[in-house]
């Protein structure tokens, strides 16, 4: 299966969870090592953008494309979710969810639903799974973002 990560050029070979680990995420908390890809190439330049100022069109990113095995994928279900879990401060319950996925250490990619476009999914890949060396960086390009998605 392919996912897909819009990435910091600096950064863009680090699989490590790094940055959730440091600054925590809507799934995450801080401390915890979890890398955000997404299902499609789009949903990843959403994912970047929600967190830019409108001002800003970022020029020094980059585009991976992932290969990850399918075959250890635990899926959160939207209605098992909390309600909130998508608003600006998510509850810490959504968080819990992916801290007891790292903890169990039985999957390693976690499929979410996506806050900023209903009915898409991220895949959150655990980077200390035993697993975590099948993820394969395919493809990775230099990404310009398209102005007009932040005119004012």
């Amino acid at each position: 299966m392919d996912v897909y990560r819009l990435a910091n050029a600096r950064r863009a070979d680090d699989l490590t969870g790094t940055g959730a680990r440091l600054t925590g995420g809507r799934w995450n908390f801080i401390g915890a090592p979890v890398l955000y890809t997404a299902s499609s190439r789009a949903l990843a330049t959403l994912e970047v953008l929600v967190h830019s100022p409108v001002s800003y069109v970022p020029d020094f990113y980059q585009m991976l494309t992932l290969r990850v095995p399918e075959d250890s994928l635990q899926s959160v279900p939207l209605d098992s979710l909390p309600d909130g879990w998508n608003g600006l401060t998510p509850p810490d319950a959504i968080k819990s969810i992916t801290q007891t996925w790292i903890s169990d250490n039985h999957f390693l990619l976690l499929k979410v639903p996506s806050a900023v476009v209903a009915g898409e999914y991220n895949i959150l890949i655990n980077p200390i799974h035993p697993r975590a060396s099948e993820v394969v960086i395919l493809d990775k390009r230099p990404y310009q973002f398209d102005p007009r998605l932040l005119r004012q």
